[in-house]
């Protein structure tokens, strides 16, 4: 079965119309908007949260939150539904927890007023990809707009899912937006020069891509991306996900089978008959219900012997490597691979894979992380460190009992 994988995109079609219009010598009003979206019916069901976003979004921040999903703003090749009432006023009171009330502290209260999105309209579902396999978690629209899906999937105990469907994507759009404002340094795009692949980056395994360089898979697709993408998994992802990054980027990767539709990539291999030649080498276990798999650090035990550590595959593994010796379908010796010592027990050692790439991944990815770092600094006078810091206080504290909390000043609108 092809994994499902996930895509952002960016479209500049609606700033070229947009620009256009604000050529005019005319003084421009304190907002883009009708004077008519200032009136609200205080009798409406959705009062209370249409006068909390239009205090908190549309008066501050010149800023239009969406949550009536409009057919004419959304693709319609795309199938798509509404977000829920409740969903939709959960991810409103985060997204500004999470990220404006995070610029207007670390930044300048007036920095999101004058290089935010115009527009945040957000859909209940899923934008699938049926040709690629992918779906669309964002979409900016020339520095206008981002479009935000998926929203009824919401779960508020889950913050690596809340940053991987929207926080993540709204600071890679947001990216994008300031990119198309103060271009970024040119150096970034030759750090990874040769190894992006905008057709096939879906296909690649995050480990193997950190080995080359690169924060996501996406991040390998082409070199505005990589860019956005340094910048989103560097502010959302928590202090053990970047040990982890970085522990993938030190590594060797190899792919276990090319021609298949859903590659499975290996950073570690088992060697049979005791001899360390590639001949010998097997990369995958048949496990979980008869399914292939590469192996992978939760199937490894370390081993300490006279201060020399040793990497073995667990007890659970190693029973299915045996069953498949005896059965014919790995052809290797048991007898090699008895533990005289216990007499009973098999063990097979693990080594890790050759890192032949010939890319440091540790050091690209510090390359990347530091032009961002001075970029936020010479070109818009922020502190990108800060700005992760700020986050990750706030995002440890995101859950269903914490946004209830924050609901609060929805239902408290007079």
């Amino acid at each position: 079965m092809k994994i499902t994988k996930y895509i952002l995109m960016l479209a500049v079609s609606a700033f070229l119309g947009l620009s256009l219009v604000s050529c005019s010598e005319d003084d421009l009003g304190p907002t883009i908007f009708p004077d008519d979206e200032d009136a609200l019916d205080p009798s409406s069901y959705s009062y209370k949260f249409d006068k909390w976003l239009q205090d908190n979004f549309l008066l501050p921040y010149n800023l239009d939150f969406r949550y009536k999903m409009e057919d004419v703003g959304t693709d319609l090749n795309y199938n798509l539904v509404p977000a829920t009432f409740d969903n939709s006023q959960k991810l409103a009171v985060l997204v500004k927890y999470l990220w404006f009330d995070v610029y207007n502290d670390i930044v300048d209260p007036e920095f999101l007023k004058f290089y935010g999105p115009r527009i945040i309209h957000i859909i209940g579902s899923p934008a699938y990809n049926p040709t690629s396999g992918t779906i669309i978690l964002g979409l900016a629209e020339g520095g206008i707009k981002v479009s935000l899906f998926r929203v009824n999937d919401l779960d508020l105990d889950d913050m690596d899912m809340l940053n991987e469907y929207y926080f993540k994507t709204m600071h890679h759009e947001f990216s994008h937006i300031l990119h198309q404002t103060k271009s970024y340094p040119t150096e970034f795009n030759l750090l990874s020069t040769g190894h992006y692949d905008s057709s096939n980056w879906q296909d690649r395994d995050e480990g193997m891509c950190a080995s080359l360089g690169f924060f996501s898979n996406y991040g390998s697709s082409e070199t505005r991306e990589d860019f956005a993408e340094t910048i989103a998994n560097y502010i959302v992802k928590t202090d053990d996900q970047l040990a982890k990054l970085y522990d993938y980027a030190a590594r060797g990767w190899e792919v276990n089978d090319p021609e298949s539709l859903d590659p499975i990539y290996s950073s570690w291999f088992i060697y049979f008959k005791n001899e360390v030649n590639d001949e010998n080498r097997n990369l995958t276990i048949p496990y979980d219900y008869g399914h292939d798999r590469a192996i992978t650090d939760d199937d490894i035990e370390i081993v300490t012997e006279n201060g020399v550590e040793t990497r073995y595959l667990k007890n659970d593994v190693v029973s299915e490597v045996v069953k498949l010796i005896k059965s014919g379908d790995i052809d290797a010796n048991l007898d090699d691979w008895y533990d005289s010592a216990a007499k009973k027990n098999y063990r097979f050692q693990v080594y890790a894979v050759a890192d032949k790439d010939g890319i440091d991944g540790v050091q690209v990815l510090d390359q990347k992380i530091n032009i961002a770092r001075e970029w936020f600094k010479s070109a818009w006078n922020a502190d990108l460190d800060a700005l992760r810091e700020e986050v990750q206080k706030r995002q440890n504290n995101v859950n269903s009992e914490f946004t209830d909390k924050l609901l609060d000043q929805i239902r408290n609108v007079q």
